[in-house]
């Protein structure tokens, strides 16, 4: 039984990678999900906002120096992030000696600046790869052309530093993700993740504020992600993963049905413990075992729209055919 997948153009021993998530910040974890089978370990994110921050402290501290030796007391806020910049290259370096597995730093910003050369930095302590997080919503509303061209831009930017391979994380809002797909590989995207995870703000109407709200995946939030991955899959010139909702081996098995390279899991990880990955590698070699397949790369692609009879008819048809064919339920309706 094969499992061997690639990620990145990195040689992976089954398609499971554990997701950006706190996991990161313990070794002790990060060397249990090794233990029971890990594949790689992609980090949380050091945010633009971080590196920023400090710099502009440095700075600040810089110009003040002689002014009085308690200057700094008042220069700069707390950073309020569980590592900062420093922090981060020196896990990314604990974690390398640690570890065997692939592990891929990660960088979140939503525009071109000084930020970009820490990409440099965290391949310098060892990291893999580098996936490359933007996270923005166009609240403004900025024209199409403008957002597709601001994350092309970053991408760029961040790809002129390193020699290691990058990963886009994605969102869903653009107008067509597969062409946005095709752009980001042309710009130098190793590999594409599908997708990125909106955190949308929970209203307060008692308080009158906006809090942040988190909630662990759940499956639900597969759906989407399959697809477009489906429809990537033959039609770009990148590896592919599905980020969002893998909770056990039928997921992993539908995602590499659609096309995926790899699976990155993090809330069944974050809910059920390391031990889940041996359970799920476990299901998925005994799955392909009843069912006669030998290798991962025997099934990839083979639900994808590229694979289908009917690629225009590929998601049409089920569309049609769930308004069809659904009847709600509850004694009202049958009675």
């Amino acid at each position: 039984m094969n499992l061997d997948s690639r990620w990145l153009g990195l040689s992976l021993p089954n398609p499971i990678v554990a997701g950006a998530s706190p996991l990161s910040a313990s070794v002790d974890r990060c060397r249990r999900l090794e233990d029971e089978g890990i594949a790689a370990l992609v980090m949380h994110s050091l945010f633009m906002e971080q590196i920023a921050r400090e710099e502009a402290a440095l700075a600040a501290l810089d110009a003040h120096r002689h002014a009085h030796p308690e200057a700094s007391s008042y220069l700069a806020e707390p950073i309020d992030f569980a590592l900062g910049p420093d922090e981060y290259l020196e896990q990314v370096r604990k974690l390398k000696t640690a570890l065997s597995v692939p592990v891929i730093g990660s960088l979140n910003g939503t525009a071109t600046g000084q930020w970009t050369h820490h990409a440099k930095l965290i391949e310098d302590a060892g990291a893999d790869g580098l996936e490359l997080n933007m996270y923005y919503l166009p609240l403004g509303g900025e024209p199409p052309a403008e957002v597709e061209q601001r994350h092309l831009e970053v991408l760029e930017a961040v790809r002129s530093e390193l020699s290691i391979p990058v990963a886009v994380k994605l969102n869903f809002f653009f107008t067509s993700p597969v062409y946005m797909a095709k752009r980001l590989a042309s710009t130098g995207a190793s590999g594409l993740v599908f997708f990125n995870r909106l955190f949308h703000p929970h209203l307060d109407v008692t308080e009158l504020e906006v809090r942040p709200d988190l909630e662990l995946r759940r499956r639900s939030s597969l759906s989407l992600r399959l697809l477009w991955v489906a429809a990537a899959f033959g039609n770009v010139d990148a590896d592919l993963a599905v980020s969002g909702g893998v909770v056990d081996s039928e997921d992993v098995l539908r995602c590499l049905m659609a096309g995926a390279n790899c699976v990155q899991m993090t809330s069944a990880l974050l809910s059920k413990g390391p031990g889940h990955v041996r359970d799920t590698l476990f299901q998925l070699r005994q799955w392909m075992e009843e069912n006669e397949y030998e290798s991962v790369e025997q099934m990839r692609g083979s639900l994808s729209v590229a694979r289908s009879p009917d690629p225009e008819a590929y998601e049409r048809a089920n569309y049609m055919r769930t308004l069809n064919t659904w009847e709600p339920g509850g004694a009202w309706y049958t009675g």
